[in-house]
């Protein structure tokens, strides 16, 4: 039986305020999730231009996956794009998602028509130390550490020739912005990219990128 001055409880009222809260939270993230997302995946089909695209919801208001199709004309056969972000919409979880996956997610696969002249990745030193991925490859390849910008990034190289691509992708970019990670395979004729999906800074950030890989297909 539940006391009869229940409602005049310290105890009531904090449950009240904290279901309130949690409500709120509930829209407020969802809201906040679905800008990030759409922003996303409107930048980078402005900046692909495919000639169809499809979008699937994979996790309810935290994953979202899309497929373009590249044109007859250019190097893009197709790209895959994932969206992960963290569960804003979940206020009781959200702090233990940031601790373990820190930030929203945005993972690009570029299938491109031609095989790229050879393996390289260009990876942010604190993802690449923070859970990040592991290259197959890595002890055929020549490992350098440099400045992309202010941001500390290691190179990944198999040859001087794909060192030099990824030189002229620092000069023309400036800054990687949400860039964490770019990886160039060739035998799978894929171009991967990691980005944390900033809100209207997808297509900034991803563009130059995107702008610079036909040049590494010539050559």
């Amino acid at each position: 039986m539940f006391p009869e001055n229940i409602s005049t409880e310290p105890l009531f009222f904090l449950f009240i305020a904290l279901s309130a809260l949690l409500v709120l939270g509930y829209f407020w993230g969802r809201r906040k999730n679905k800008r990030i997302y759409v922003s996303s995946l409107n930048d980078l089909m402005r900046v692909i231009n495919p000639t169809d695209q499809t979008f699937t919801n994979i996790g309810g208001a935290i994953g979202f996956h899309a497929k373009f199709k590249g044109r007859k004309k250019g190097f893009l056969s197709n790209a895959e794009i994932t969206v992960l972000l963290l569960p804003r919409q979940a206020w009781l979880y959200f702090p233990i998602s940031l601790l373990i996956r820190r930030w929203d997610q945005l993972f690009i696969t570029l299938n491109m028509k031609n095989y790229p002249p050879a393996e390289g990745h260009l990876i942010e030193s604190s993802y690449a130390g923070f859970r990040g991925p592991k290259i197959t490859n890595e002890k055929k390849l020549k490992k350098e550490n440099i400045l992309w910008g202010n941001a500390p990034f290691i190179l990944y190289y198999a040859n001087n020739n794909t060192r030099g691509h990824f030189m002229n992708l620092l000069q023309s970019a400036q800054e990687p912005g949400g860039i964490k990670h770019i990886a160039l395979v060739p035998h799978q004729k894929k171009c991967f990219v990691f980005m944390i999906p900033q809100e209207k800074k997808v297509a900034a950030h991803f563009a130059p990128v995107y702008e610079w890989l036909p040049s590494i297909m010539n050559s």
